[in-house]
């Protein structure tokens, strides 16, 4: 493909005065929540891009992280890790017992008449401010001995996973007993420093984590106890974020190559989804697990040179184009187009595309990135590669980005019938930025 424009739509107003670190999309609702260096964390339409409410007093400084509880019905669960230590819990009633069965009315975003008032905060002239509801500081999980970098739900939103400064990874049940109460499941302690992120398989209740150690690991539980099953060794710096492939992703082809694209499909489904990672190095790396059957072959060979401490075997698909000048802090894999982004210390934005070897074309951001199999002799019809298809310079002015998320169009200048992506990218000045692609 060749390359396409990345475009400003809008900015989230007003931003926050202080650094945004990151950016999540409601599983469901067009709405997102930002979080700050000011102790907050900001809900914003992507109708109007205008505030919604924000959250306030749960935590003592800065707001790190935050991610939506997923499959919930009547209300909107956010979980919300700061550097106090601690992580909060936040419920807020989506329909107020009016029968709305997506909560978006609820909210005032499908309403004409939304205003903004003078603090910032939305109105609906349709609804009752009676009927307006806060949101609830449901609980407050604590543990971690320093600052909480990152806080995941599992897919089915039963277990929460958090990290930390103190090098530590937590798993907590949620016991969805009607009063708030969480469980600890685990607290893993294998990373050799901070742990930057963490992710969930998108089926599976397998966990993935990035650390100041370099490394990538990835955790499932055994026999009620969770351990490492694979240790992931590349990067040569911090491995600042970790995301994982859709389940259904297909790399980009031609219409005529319907059938080239359901023989990749087939073949990837034995080994799963494919995880992606960023790191102090400026790389980004792909990394996939080898079928049950290939890794059976690789136990069985002498133990000298067998992998030792781990049940799975990952091996490093390959590294893609070099397309950043310094740290790269995020990346995010669209699970509807399989579209990447990245963005980091350079405020660049950056998407690639992947595509089948034999009808990609030279990309003019930078070079392709080849997944050939070095093994075989001649390359395989199911070979792919990654091309850089559009970038933008500056996108935050001299500010570094922290974040980048994908989130589904929900603003009036989208073509009706059809379902489009935006960028939500988040950066040191406060800013949050809205992008659209030009496909």
């Amino acid at each position: 493909m060749a390359a396409v424009a990345i475009t400003h739509l809008s900015d989230l107003t007003p931003p926050s005065l202080e650094r945004t670190w990151l950016t999540a999309p409601h599983p469901t609702l067009p709405i997102v929540a930002t979080c700050s260096s000011d102790k907050t964390i900001r809900v914003y339409s992507l109708t109007n891009f205008r505030l919604l409410s924000t959250i306030t007093g749960g935590h003592k400084r800065s707001v790190r992280t935050c991610a939506w509880k997923p499959h919930v019905q009547g209300e909107s669960v956010l979980a919300t890790g700061s550097f106090d230590a601690t992580v909060g819990i936040w419920r807020r009633w989506d329909s107020y017992g009016r029968g709305g069965e997506s909560g978006a009315e609820d909210w005032g975003l499908n309403s004409r008449n939304d205003k903004a008032g003078e603090d910032g905060e939305v109105g609906n002239d349709d609804v009752d401010d009676e009927d307006e509801e806060e949101w609830r500081f449901a609980v407050l999980l604590d543990g971690h001995d320093s600052e909480v970098k990152s806080v995941s739900w599992s897919p089915s939103g039963m277990l929460l996973a958090t990290c930390s400064r103190d090098k530590s990874i937590w798993i907590w049940e949620d016991l969805d007993d009607g009063d708030n109460n969480f469980e600890t499941v685990a607290v893993m302690q294998e990373h050799a420093g901070d742990v930057k992120s963490v992710a969930w398989h998108p089926v599976e209740e397998c966990l993935a984590s990035a650390s100041y150690d370099d490394t990538i690991r990835l955790w499932r539980e055994d026999i009620d106890d969770w351990g490492q099953v694979a240790c992931l060794k590349g990067h040569e710096g911090t491995v600042w974020c970790i995301d994982w492939e859709g389940v259904e992703n297909v790399p980009y082809s031609q219409p005529a190559s319907a059938s080239l694209a359901e023989q990749w499909k087939t073949s990837h489904a034995l080994s799963g989804p494919r995880l992606i990672s960023c790191s102090d190095d400026r790389t980004i790396r792909l990394w996939q697990k080898q079928p049950k059957e290939q890794q059976q072959q690789q136990l069985n060979m002498p133990s000298i040179i067998r992998p030792t401490g781990t049940d799975e075997i990952w091996t490093e698909e390959g590294v893609l184009p070099s397309a950043h000048d310094l740290s790269i802090y995020a990346v995010a894999w669209s699970k509807r187009t399989g579209l990447l982004a990245s963005v980091g210390a350079d405020g660049r934005i950056v998407v690639y595309q992947e595509q089948f070897a034999n009808e990609q074309q030279d990309s003019p951001a930078g070079e392709a990135m080849d997944t050939t199999d070095d093994s075989t002799a001649s390359p395989s019809p199911l070979q792919t590669g990654w091309n850089v298809i559009a970038t933008f310079d500056g996108a935050h002015s001299i500010y570094e980005i922290n974040h980048v998320a994908w989130a589904k169009r929900a603003d009036r200048g989208r073509e009706e019938g059809k379902e489009e992506e935006v960028l939500v990218t988040t950066a040191d000045d406060g800013s949050i930025k809205v992008w659209t692609l030009g496909l």
